[in-house]
Formats: structure tokens, sequence, C-alpha cells
């Protein structure tokens, strides 16, 4: 095991019902794959006892929690209050995923932005890192991102990053993170992996995003936090670097962006 490649899958669902009958096993295979911590992400606050108990459950495991933005017509809205009182769990590292998502949940523009910022704060005030979802909303997106940074720091990555090379450059230029998926890792992504070519390689973070989007050779199945390492070995192709080098430049990337992570981890 001592030249397991390590690596962090930082987005998963492991709450989802499509890993209920072997939830252990998928989170032992990942261990097994070299994933030394997976963030499972609550989308709705309603459900976050139940996330935060698979971060108590597995200790590779930590949890974030917010209002998915396709979730906000549905869901009450989340309040800074909540937000930042659930966030004083030991393994709550990070807020969200909030967003914009405007190709399927448009209607909800004007809640879905009122949401955003709402996160926004609570990152502000808890210093962790806001976890963005943005779908055909890009100019909203960049327009409030900047906006909202101009009324006080906070830290953010662009979850499953897959919008445009605009949208790229202002998450960028404010300090933010760009995440890949395996949407990266498909074969007709080429304008994808020229968006993160473009991009310093220490604002670089994986994930899988699972259960969805499993990158190649798995790509059409249910994906698990095993799979990471197979879009990170594509990362690495898109960056000109060998696979050790990149997976540790993200290790390093993601106990910088979720710092409660690595305090954790230290304090073990």
């Amino acid at each position: 095991m001592s030249d397991l490649i390590e690596i962090t899958d930082s987005h998963c669902h492991l709450d989802f019902d499509s890993f209920d009958a072997e939830r252990d096993d998928v989170v032992a295979r990942a261990v097994a794959a070299g994933v030394t911590r997976m963030v499972t992400i609550c989308t709705k606050l309603r459900v976050e006892p139940q996330v935060r108990a698979l971060a108590e459950r597995y200790d590779p495991v930590f949890y974030a929690a917010g209002t998915h933005p396709m979730s906000v017509a549905d869901e009450p809205m989340a309040t800074v209050e909540a937000l930042v009182a659930l966030a004083q769990h030991p393994k709550m590292v990070g807020i969200g995923e909030s967003g914009l998502d405007y190709h399927y949940t448009s209607e909800s523009a004007e809640a879905q932005q009122q949401s955003l910022r709402i996160h926004i704060e609570a990152a502000r005030q808890t210093g962790l890192p806001l976890i963005i979802h943005a779908r055909d909303a890009d100019e909203d997106m960049a327009r409030i991102l900047s906006e909202e940074y101009r009324n006080g720091a906070y830290t953010c990555v662009m979850h499953c990053f897959s919008s445009s090379a605009a949208l790229a450059k202002a998450a960028l230029a404010l300090g933010f993170y760009l995440s890949m998926s395996g949407i990266a890792a498909f074969p007709k992504s080429q304008e994808l992996r020229d968006i993160f070519a473009a991009a310093p390689v220490d604002r670089i973070l994986v994930e899988t995003d699972a259960p969805y989007l499993a990158p190649p050779p798995y790509r059409g199945k249910r994906n698990e936090p095993s799979y990471v390492v197979h879009t990170a070995q594509v990362g690495a192709e898109v960056f000109g670097l060998e696979w050790p080098d990149f997976a540790a430049q993200t290790q390093a990337n993601f106990d910088r962006l979720f710092w409660k992570v690595a305090q954790y981890k230290a304090a073990a």
C-alpha cells in the first residue's frame, strides 16, 4: 500500500439511495483506490442529519450542507443562522451546494439568487468554502459572485465545472477553485479540458459527483468515489504532469481550501 497514490473526492452524494445496498463497500473501495477523503454533499437541509451521520460513521467522510438551487422552490429558504449553526460540527466542512440552475428550474431564478446570497453570507461568516453548482446561468453567476465578494471576501469552489471560459475566468479572478468531474474525461470534452488547462494548477480540485457522471471506462454506470482516480489521471494529462505529481497538487489544493478537513486530520 505504500506506493498507493492518494487523492480526494471533493464532491459526492453518499446519502443517495443508489448506495443503500452497499455503502460500506463503496467507501471501502474508495479507500482501497487511494481516496483519502470524501466530501458528501447535503442538498436539502431537512436531510442534513442523515448526511451528517455518514460523516460520523466513516472516518474518511466529511460533509457539506446547503440547499441545491434545483430544490429551492420546494424547500424552506435556508437561513444564515441555520447554516452557521450546522457548521459547528467538526466534520461539516463546506457551505452548499448552492448556486444557480436555469436549465431545468429557471422559473425559480429569483429565489435561487436569494438562496445563493444567503449561502455566500454563511460561507463568509464561517470561513468555510462555498460549493457552487452553475448551469446555464453564467452571467448572473459571475455577477453575484463578484458583487458579494466586494461586500466581503469568501472562498469558493465551482463544483463539477462545465461552464464557459468567461465564468472560469471570473471565478479564478476572485481566487476561487475549479473542480474537475467525469465530464472533463469524456472524449468530446476537449473544449472543457482547454478551459482547465488555462487555469492555475494550484486552483484545481477533482470530484466524482457520484452517483452521477462516471468517467470512462465506467461512463453510463453509477459513479462512486473510487472512480475519481480516473478523472484525476485525465487531469494529470491536461496539465502535463506525472500522475503522482498532479495527485499531490490536488491534495495540497484541497487541504488549502477545505482547511477544516486538514485540521481535523491533523488532530486525529
